[in-house]
């Protein structure tokens, strides 16, 4: 069973349904011991750092999720579930995130103006890595994004896909267990599906 952490995340429910179309067995779930029991676990995300931050230290879903990352079973995180995998954001300033790799969480930058932000739409990423979630993509195939912030990774052999949007943002992140993408596949079409099941393969 795949546990879809809950803590109010808005897109919750598209990564449920998606699941579900691919025939994954999952659940969405705050319950501490199903998600340390879970197969495999995936931490969706929408909205603020320091409000997801602040939701699950209140539902002690924090702790739970660093101690199922160091179980050495799957976990995927996406788009804010990426960011919160960092030890903080300049989204808001002194919140501390989970920690668990290091890097830096920043504004798009758009000196400019010739950039729309939220970044929101359809880019192509780069694979750095081809096996997890990659494993069987081939090219520079297009996913969905939707963020104000971004990654700058700290170790570059962590950084599993990159992008441009003003700047080389990177994309998502693999390392052992643990998976991360700032892009939605579960809003990316059939490579995204692919990604999925990819992740399913791995649960298994």
């Amino acid at each position: 069973m795949i546990a879809i952490i809950d803590y109010g995340a808005g897109n919750i429910q598209s990564v449920y349904k998606a699941l579900k179309f691919i025939g994954a067995d999952c659940k969405v779930t705050d319950n501490k011991d199903e998600i340390l029991n879970a197969d495999g676990a995936i931490l969706p995300g929408v909205g603020s750092f320091g409000d997801a931050m602040d939701t699950m230290t209140k539902r002690g879903i924090k702790d739970t999720i660093i101690e199922y990352t160091k179980s050495g079973k799957p976990f995927l995180g996406i788009c804010l579930g990426l960011q919160l995998l960092f030890p903080e954001s300049e989204e808001t300033p002194g919140v501390k995130g989970l920690d668990i790799f290091k890097g830096t969480i920043t504004r798009i930058p758009n000196q400019n103006r010739t950039l729309k932000i939220p970044h929101m739409g359809w880019n192509n990423i780069s694979i750095k890595q081809k096996d997890g979630i990659f494993k069987d993509i081939e090219g520079e195939p297009y996913v969905y994004f939707v963020h104000s912030f971004y990654l700058k990774a700290q170790d570059k052999d962590i950084v599993a896909a990159t992008t441009q949007y003003g700047v080389e943002i990177d994309a998502a992140v693999q390392k052992g267990n643990i998976i991360a993408t700032q892009f939605h596949p579960e809003k990316s079409g059939e490579v995204g599906l692919k990604m999925l099941k990819n992740f399913v393969e791995m649960v298994k």
